[in-house]
């Protein structure tokens, strides 16, 4: 019985560890020289054993760490993934003196019992986590170290950027031939800290474009759709609730705003059924289940309970599921991203039907693979000139600042887009070595390859009129920015143009930028964006919980 109760009490102190280490989101210098009050000696310390293989750290991981923080350091319930945040942005040392001093007043035991050796090897450990394996390389820039690397650093070799070149109106392309070799530059833990828009900091668009602030004090607004009458479907996925926004005054505001749902499961994605002026339901993705309402025009509140449509994976990693119909109404795509960084569906139960988009009858049923090998589709549009699919996809983390692009692309039955084994047009990921050489010649090159770490997030077609008419069904979509990069990148609005033809040429453009403070902070991180009835952009922004509107005045 004493086994089991120290057993148990093992397992408590490790999740208030991880609950510890977790509380807050590290991403500034002063941040880090404060974790948990470790000295300036611990902050210092080298690890002796870095670099060598993580196999025993693994092992060591497992027999006394997994039971909570789990098999991948994923957490579950109220223990945090232990993959990224304070953990990644801690020094060796610090990690290594917390966990041999302890924290009584966090429930966190000494540990120095653990022979010394152990505890470097599970540090090692943690910086591999998110691998499909042990030996994957470790995060080698800490947060703090990442935002001194920014005031120093040249100017990033083009065609790739960071935050400080970032202009609207400035046009990129990527192509295979500039992408580097993994593993070129370290990678980075570079969470941004978010912190209130400085009072003279505003956003920037081209000239003859202006933005306002739509609406504010919101709780974590994401994917925005736009209903067929004119009103704004709003996700706050954290809330679990729908709003819904009518109209905008003379001076850029809601007319009216309601709760349209409440008590979902993370909700993300919306879309309107059957595709057309005169829909009779609402289908909302949650991270677990599609779900519908009953709809007409107007409803500014749903008037019955919602009706489970289909069972879709859900889990950790990442957690949106956007939902769209094809334009015939006949087929409902959900996009569906990975349980984790390059871990191996051959080998891991919790990627089944994960990294994929799945493909449905609206009634639910039929449920079959569409496209696989997306890493995570977070934003989904139809393009209404082609019929075709479009994704907006965050591509995997730790091969370096400048792998893995980013990407947007119409996404074709069958298609195969690389991931785990795969990236770009047939690159192995070196974490996967010689793993299905067969597939290597199916792998699709996306159509517009963005800046590495950018997280791409929502996307629209520009169907308005208020723009100039060069921007008749171009792309807009959100890059809300990402940890694993050394100087910053993304936190804006790009135009992807598709030049009236409904088909991109590889380039995309700085629309909407500013949410950048410096290397370490920023005060927005744009998510979701529709056009609205009188052609104006509304981009939802979970960083200052706002939705911001573009709109063009010519002036």
């Amino acid at each position: 019985m004493k086994f089991f109760i120290r057993i148990a009490t093992i397992a408590a102190s490790f999740a208030m560890l991880a609950f510890a280490l977790h509380l807050t989101t590290p991403i500034s210098g002063a941040q880090n020289a404060a974790f948990h009050n470790a000295p300036a000696s611990a902050k210092s310390a080298k690890n002796p054993f870095q670099g060598q293989d993580a196999e025993a750290g693994h092992s060591v991981y497992q027999n006394r760490c997994a039971a909570c923080h789990g098999p991948a350091g994923e957490g579950a319930g109220n223990i945090p993934s232990l993959t990224a945040g304070k953990t990644q942005g801690a020094s060796d040392g610090e990690l290594f003196w917390y966990i041999t001093k302890g924290d009584l007043n966090n429930g966190m035991p000494s540990w120095e019992g653990i022979p010394e050796k152990e505890r470097w090897e599970i540090i090692n450990f943690l910086r591999v986590l998110g691998g499909s394996k042990p030996g994957s390389p470790r995060v080698r820039l800490s947060a703090e170290e990442a935002v001194a690397t920014a005031a120093e650093a040249p100017a990033p070799k083009a065609p790739f950027t960071d935050y400080r070149y970032e202009k609207p109106g400035v046009t990129r392309k990527i192509t295979l031939a500039d992408l580097p070799e993994p593993f070129a530059t370290s990678s980075s833990g570079n969470g941004p800290q978010v912190v209130a828009r400085p009072e003279n900091a505003w956003l920037q668009v081209p000239a003859g474009f202006k933005v306002e602030l739509y609406a504010s004090g919101l709780n974590d607004p994401r994917l925005i759709r736009t209903a067929p009458n004119g009103d704004f479907f709003v996700a706050e996925s954290r809330k679990d609730t729908i709003l819904v926004f009518r109209g905008i005054t003379a001076d850029g505001k809601p007319q009216q705003t309601e709760t349209f749902a409440t008590d979902l499961h993370h909700p993300f994605g919306i879309t309107f059924y059957p595709p057309g002026p005169n829909p009779q339901w609402v289908y909302v993705g949650n991270t677990d289940s599609v779900v519908r309402f009953p709809y007409k025009n107007g409803d500014m509140k749903a008037t019955a309970p919602p009706e489970h449509i289909a069972d879709i994976p859900g889990g950790s990693g990442h957690v949106t599921r956007d939902v769209q119909f094809s334009l015939d109404g006949k087929k409902m795509f959900v996009s569906v991203g990975s349980a984790s960084n390059i871990d191996d569906p051959d080998t891991t139960p919790a990627e089944k039907n994960r990294a994929d988009v799945l493909e449905f009858n609206p009634d639910g049923s039929a449920m079959r693979v569409f496209a696989y090998g997306i890493r995570n589709c977070v934003g989904m549009a139809l393009n209404a000139k082609t019929g075709e699919l479009w994704c907006s996809v965050n591509e995997r983390d730790a091969l370096g600042d400048n792998l893995v692009p980013d990407y947007i692309t119409h996404v074709q039955e069958g298609g195969f887009y690389g991931w785990p084994w795969w990236y770009m047009g047939g690159h192995q990921d070196p974490r996967h070595k010689g793993k299905h050489p067969e597939l290597q010649s199916k792998v699709i090159t996306p159509d517009v390859i963005l800046q590495p770490h950018n997280a791409s997030l929502g996307m629209t077609f520009y169907d308005g009129k208020q723009f100039p008419k060069e921007y008749a069904g171009d792309i807009f979509a959100a890059e809300h920015g990402s940890w694993n990069k050394s100087v910053r990148v993304g936190y804006e609005l790009i135009r992807v143009p598709l030049h009236q033809t409904g088909h991109a040429t590889g380039e995309y453009e700085d629309f909407m930028t500013g949410f950048v403070v410096d290397n370490g902070h920023v005060w927005g991180r744009p998510v979701g964006v529709t056009v609205a009835p009188d052609g104006s952009l509304l981009v939802t922004d979970d960083g200052s919980k706002s939705i911001w509107r573009v709109s063009y005045t010519g002036k």
